[in-house]
């Protein structure tokens, strides 16, 4: 069989790097080797990959889309590119909504037309946090900021054939994200306060890359919510970065939301933890956060 032909915009993103490399047969730093959420290694040759990345591949451009998808003519496109500075979106407001939701709605009308499979990533922040427990797939949406409202319209904009993947608090190794400054932070003997009032699931980038990988093999279409197992708060996250890294119980102090400052711009949800259920019943559940974080700093050290 000839392999399958998989595009992936926002290529350079910490998401898009394993995904490229996982996809290749390679296991990103972070991965655990072991895990295979649909029970199938992945071959060498299995996909025929091509990574663009923002400078690479302007997705808000019709005439650019169009000339992409019908030069690489591929089986599947992945879109991890996202406009996800969450608190400048609330002064940006026009070029979150052409990355988040135009760019998307026109990805996904590009690949109809080419009979091209569409897959999006998405956020927990399209849900407003008041729920009090896990958020399931056919929860009702309603974003409190910016950049969750650019999402969920980007989502809306979406065919019920493509595959929409809603994830959260992604971290990775290759990347910039909340866990190496905490990392630095405790390197350096420097102390750190993070919010306990903020509820959510962390998702390590080269798991999520290997939880894409099932998707494209089975282009399973609707709305999948996609993360780590285990809900916790940026306080537990930056608690446990401590004692992995010998820091003791002062390293990190709580603090309430509307305790900060200055205050974010952007409203952050409250409790957005995304419940798995329907991942866990067709595929093999993310490994806990705790265990993607351990593999996330190990991996950075070295």
């Amino acid at each position: 069989m000839s392999a399958v032909r998989v595009l992936v915009t926002g290529a350079a993103g910490q998401v898009g790097v394993d995904l490229v490399s996982t996809l290749r047969g390679e296991f990103p730093p972070g991965a655990e080797p072991s895990w295979q959420p649909d029970g199938l290694a992945i071959a060498n040759d299995e996909f025929e990959v091509l990574g663009l990345a923002r400078r690479e591949f302007d997705i808000t451009n019709r005439e650019a889309v169009t000339n992409a998808l019908s030069l690489a003519r591929p089986d599947v496109v992945v879109n991890l590119a996202a406009y996800t500075a969450v608190d400048q979106a609330e002064q940006d407001i026009e070029a979150c909504y052409a990355v988040n939701a135009d760019a998307t709605g026109l990805l996904s009308e590009s690949c109809a037309a080419l009979d091209i499979h569409f897959v999006t990533v998405s956020t927990d922040y399209v849900f407003d946090g008041q729920k009090g427990t896990g958020y399931v797939e056919d929860d009702r949406p309603n974003p409190q900021s910016v950049y969750g409202a650019s999402k969920w319209a980007g989502e809306q904009r979406c065919r019920a054939q493509d595959t929409i993947v809603r994830t959260s608090w992604v971290m990775g190794v290759r990347g910039h994200s909340v866990v190496h400054v905490i990392a630095e932070r405790a390197a350096n003997g420097s102390n750190v306060r993070f919010v306990d009032d903020q509820t959510g699931t962390v998702t390590l980038a080269a798991d999520l890359a290997r939880a894409l990988v099932t998707i494209v093999r089975e282009r399973p279409g609707g709305v999948w919510h996609v993360a780590n197992e285990g809900t916790t708060t940026w306080f537990d996250v930056a608690r446990f970065v401590g004692h992995e890294l010998g820091r003791d119980d002062t390293f990190a102090t709580p603090i309430a939301t509307a305790a900060l400052s200055p205050q974010p711009l952007a409203t952050r949800p409250t409790r957005s933890d995304l419940d798995t259920t329907k991942w866990r019943s067709h595929w093999l559940a993310l490994p806990d956060w705790r265990d993607g974080v351990a593999r996330l700093l190990r991996d950075r050290a070295s």
